[in-house]
């Protein structure tokens, strides 16, 4: 999975083929038009009026950069650097191409990375739609025990093949059942994110003072692993089309896993951060009054189309329920207007 996401030059996220937006193979919330971005910087500027002095943004993985420019655009509260933590040079150029009519004030503030900075600070770290893209370690129960997925040569394409686990995985899959209180049955199939702790410290090492805000698709553990999803989460995407087979095309097709937010609750303890916060994005945006802001629009064709914009990213069917936010903070200074609407903290 990591090969077919992120090998120089061959890999999903480094080819430099179009990825976001219609003519992609999917759409994210920043890409359904400005409604996330101007709630997000709402919630920003409320964190950056509590530091009270000048602060960071930090966005691992800023895709094609709509979302940097919307909210670089929506804030009151300027941050005075905007850090975008990107590795490939394909997706780098594809965020300068979309950030070049920022006014130069902002563009200036706009710095690339390829690692998190060594010197600390004080600010948000935005996350959409990127811990799903980490990879993932496939397994299956059976008569013999745990065993893993791995992938191997087959006589026309590559192929399943099941081996004894990892040891990271045995343990993995110990303590997942531990948390559980019971244990899979005989046939299950699923999927833990081993490297989901470690990104996170590496993530997180800088922020000094602040919040981390993680936007995602998933589930808590206790419904992540429910008997109706025995065949796991994984899944694939390509020009808008979800399947389900990794082995179609590989390093063209999107592969994500949905996220364990109680893994990802419990990894940001392991840092030293506090779990500030979950709810669902319906929710926050609620919270955040972006249903009051499109009926404040005068001019009735704008309106309508700002009402399906939100309606595709608030309703159950679409984006609302599906998609999540943790917030997780270090030496919180501030409450979280987005997470006052239906802090759902019991869940994780």
């Amino acid at each position: 999975m990591a090969m077919a996401l992120y090998e120089p030059g061959l890999g999903y996220y480094v080819n430099g083929l179009l990825k976001f937006g219609q003519a992609g193979d999917f759409v994210t919330a920043p890409e359904q038009g400005s409604l996330f971005s101007i709630a997000l910087a709402g919630q920003i500027d409320q964190l950056a009026a509590a530091l009270d002095a000048p602060y960071t943004i930090m966005e691992p993985g800023a895709g094609s950069g709509a979302l940097a420019r919307d909210l670089l655009n929506a804030l009151e509260r300027t941050p005075q650097r905007y850090l975008i933590l990107e590795p490939s040079a394909a997706l780098r150029q594809i965020q300068r191409e979309t950030l070049a009519d920022l006014p130069a004030d902002l563009a200036r503030r706009v710095e690339w990375l390829a690692a998190p900075p060594e010197q600390p600070f004080s600010g948000v770290i935005v996350a959409n739609e990127v811990a799903d893209a980490l990879p993932v370690s496939l397994f299956e129960v059976t008569a013999q025990g745990l065993r893993e997925r791995c992938v191997q040569v087959g006589n026309t394409r590559l192929e399943w093949a099941l081996e004894r686990p990892q040891p990271r995985l045995q343990r993995a899959f110990e303590q997942l059942e531990k948390d559980l209180g019971y244990g899979l049955p005989e046939g299950y199939v699923s999927e833990i994110c081993l490297d989901l702790p470690g990104w996170l410290q590496t993530v997180s090492q800088p922020l000094a003072q602040g919040a981390l805000l993680l936007f995602d698709y998933g589930y808590p553990r206790s419904e992540y692993y429910l008997p109706e999803r025995a065949g796991g989460t994984l899944v694939c995407h390509y020009r808008h089309r979800a399947h389900f087979d990794p082995f179609v095309w590989p390093g063209l097709t999107d592969l994500s896993a949905f996220v364990d937010f109680s893994a990802l609750a419990a990894g940001g303890v392991g840092c030293g951060l506090e779990v500030a916060g979950f709810t669902t994005q319906a929710d926050f945006l609620l919270a955040m009054g972006t249903h009051e802001a499109v009926e404040r629009e005068k001019d009735e064709r704008e309106r309508l189309r700002l009402a399906g914009e939100l309606k595709r990213l608030i309703l159950p069917g679409e984006m609302g329920e599906k998609f999540k936010l943790l917030a997780l903070t270090r030496n919180p200074s501030c409450p979280l207007s987005g997470l006052e609407e239906a802090n759902q903290l019991n869940r994780l």
